[in-house]
C-alpha cells in the first residue's frame, strides 16, 4: 500500500495514462472505429476516477502541496495551475454526462458535448502532469526561500 506522500507519483501516473487513452480514443474516431474509441474512453474514465480518489486522499490528509520556485516562475505556475484547477472543476461534471450520452446511443448530442469535454479534458490531463513536473521535482519545496 502506498503511503500518502508517494500518492502525487501515482496521480502523475493515472494523469499520463489517460492522456494515452484521450489520444487512442481521439485516433480511433478519427478512423470511425467505434468499437477501439469506446474501450479507450471508458478506460479514459476509469482512470480518471481512479485519479480522483487518489486526489482527494492525498489532499485531505496532505493540505495543499508548497511550490518552491522563486522569482518569475512563481506567477507562471500559479497562473498554470490556476487555469488547471478551474477547467477541472468544469470537466467533472462534462467527462460522465459525454459518456452517458454515448453509452445511451445519444450520439449527436454525444457528439457535441465531446468536441468541448475531449480538449478540456486533455488539457487538464498534461497541465496536472506539467504541474506535477514543477512541484515536485523541478521546484520542490524545501522550506528555503520559498513562500509556500
Amino acid at each position: 500500500m502506498l503511503a500518502v506522500n508517494e500518492l502525487p507519483h501515482l496521480n502523475a501516473a493515472l494523469n499520463a495514462i489517460t492522456i494515452v487513452f484521450l489520444s487512442a480514443g481521439y485516433y480511433f474516431i478519427r478512423r470511425r472505429d467505434i468499437a477501439h474509441h469506446r474501450f479507450c474512453m471508458i478506460s479514459a474514465s476509469v482512470v480518471s476516477a481512479a485519479f480522483l480518489i487518489s486526489y482527494l486522499i492525498y489532499h485531505f490528509n496532505s493540505g495543499l502541496a508548497k511550490f518552491g520556485g522563486v522569482g518569475v516562475i512563481r506567477p507562471i505556475y500559479f497562473a498554470f495551475l490556476i487555469a488547471h484547477v478551474l477547467i477541472a472543476v468544469v470537466i467533472t461534471p462534462l467527462v460522465p454526462l459525454t459518456l452517458s450520452r454515448a453509452l445511451s446511443a445519444q450520439f449527436d448530442r454525444h457528439r457535441r458535448l465531446a468536441r468541448w469535454t475531449w480538449p478540456l479534458w486533455m488539457y487538464v490531463a498534461v497541465s496536472g502532469v506539467v504541474v506535477y513536473i514543477m512541484a515536485i521535482h523541478l521546484f520542490p519545496y524545501t522550506g528555503e526561500g520559498a513562500n509556500g
